[in-house]
């Protein structure tokens, strides 16, 4: 068999497994604390260890092969311009959803264990300034891929100004990526047991009862985020980029963001999938793949602005012009924020429900089953990343040829 259909397998085992792991309490503990939660820990670790290298240097080398710094800034400003109308998108999907199934009608019953703290969110000028590092190897060393990828950018259009004396520390950033691009290639050899790991563990200490309690929830989410996909589908069919290629192309590192539910681990697998199977120009791929996997995030624009309308709806706070825009603009704005990690959705809702002025302590009801939801978020966020970036091809397909052109030989009459 090969990785996706592995991976696949994996998770249906795990998930029986927890399930019926769950059923005998005495053992749930001990066999999710001495082998679940450590061999899904280790595996996201060993994913996380290849990732910023993988990053850096396939943005350093992309940069490289892009003509001069004004094509860098095209590119940038094409792709946030498509992450804003794609992730606008989402996150009216969301609230649309959520008004017409009304998840959060009806629901009683439910006990808070303990108040949600708020904390302190940080302005759009404060987050934008934030993301230009102070020390590239302490962007490196802190895993902050944000400031990682804005340091290559300027590396890259240093490269660029100083030309042919850079071409020794080009190698060198050649060899990283080739190093740490075959080490990848043997922790995938892990990830099916990994995969089974972190979805057994899940449902083992959350069960699946919670899922009936908040079902229209679950549904709600799940439905919004196929619903998205369904959307690239069509927007690549328009593109004539194959849409059932592009999906039996990207399927491995799509069974990988839905078995971590993490973007960050799928980036690897991703830019490897999009560029060797599916043929996306390597020059857009490594400027846009790791961009997008730092910045685009259509799963989290969706839960934000559906999770924040059903807490409304939980708690009969009247849904107000004032509130509903209150929602859509702070959703867009975290969704770019939000870091690629399991469970990172959770983090950034209090800054959502604090800026429409909802209850924080809405956030214990749906934290036991976000976890369950996450993967179809991630193969969400893994979509329309790689979708935006095919996009940008299409978009900057004269260019592209033009390259092409100039780099092929020319032949003597």
């Amino acid at each position: 068999m090969n990785l996706s259909t592995l991976i696949l397998a994996a998770l249906g085992v795990g998930i029986l497994f927890g399930a019926g792991l769950n059923e005998v309490p005495t053992i749930i503990e001990p066999v999710n604390a001495y082998f679940l939660a450590p061999v899904g820990e280790a595996f996201l670790r060993l994913i996380q260890f290849v990732v910023v290298p993988i990053v850096f240097s396939s943005m350093i080398l992309g940069l490289t092969r892009i003509q001069n710094a004004a094509q860098v800034g095209r590119y940038a400003v094409k792709l946030l311009f498509c992450y804003v109308i794609t992730s606008a998108i989402a996150v009216c999907l969301g609230m649309l959803l959520a008004v017409v199934l009304q998840p959060g009608a009806g629901i009683t019953g439910f006990t808070i264990a303990e108040a949600v703290q708020q904390t302190q969110s940080q302005s759009l000028i404060a987050w934008l300034v934030s993301l230009i590092p102070v020390n590239p190897l302490e962007a490196l060393s802190s895993g902050n891929l944000l400031q990682t990828i804005v340091s290559a950018a300027f590396i890259g259009v240093g490269i660029q100004l100083v030309g042919a004396k850079a071409d020794s520390f080009v190698a060198l950033i050649e060899s990283v990526y080739a190093i740490f691009e075959k080490i990848l290639a043997l922790i995938l050899y892990t990830a099916p047991l990994g995969v089974f790991a972190l979805i057994s563990s899940v449902i083992a200490t959350e069960g699946l009862a919670i899922i009936v309690r908040l079902f229209v929830y679950v549904f709600g989410l799940v439905l919004s985020s196929l619903l998205m996909i369904a959307l690239y589908a069509l927007i690549l069919y328009a593109l004539k980029a194959k849409p059932v290629y592009y999906f039996r192309s990207l399927l491995p590192a799509l069974s990988l963001a839905f078995g971590t539910a993490s973007s960050n681990a799928a980036l690897p697998v991703a830019l490897k999938n999009v560029q060797e199977v599916y043929g996306l120009p390597e020059a857009i791929a490594s400027f846009a793949i790791p961009l997008g996997t730092a910045l685009k995030r259509d799963g989290s624009a969706i839960l934000q602005g559906f999770n924040a309308l059903f807490i409304a709806q939980v708690y009969q706070v009247p849904l107000t012009p004032a509130l509903v825009l209150a929602i859509a603009l702070s959703s867009l704005l975290v969704s770019f924020s939000t870091p690629g990690v399991p469970g990172s959705g959770i983090i950034t809702m209090t800054t959502v429900l604090s800026a429409a002025g909802l209850p924080l302590e809405g956030i214990a009801i749906v934290a036991g089953v976000d976890r369950l939801v996450d993967g179809f978020k991630t193969v969400l966020n893994v979509v329309g990343n790689t979708t935006n970036a095919i996009l940008l091809s299409r978009w900057e397909s004269d260019s592209l040829a033009e390259a092409s052109a100039e780099a092929l030989p020319s032949s003597d009459a």
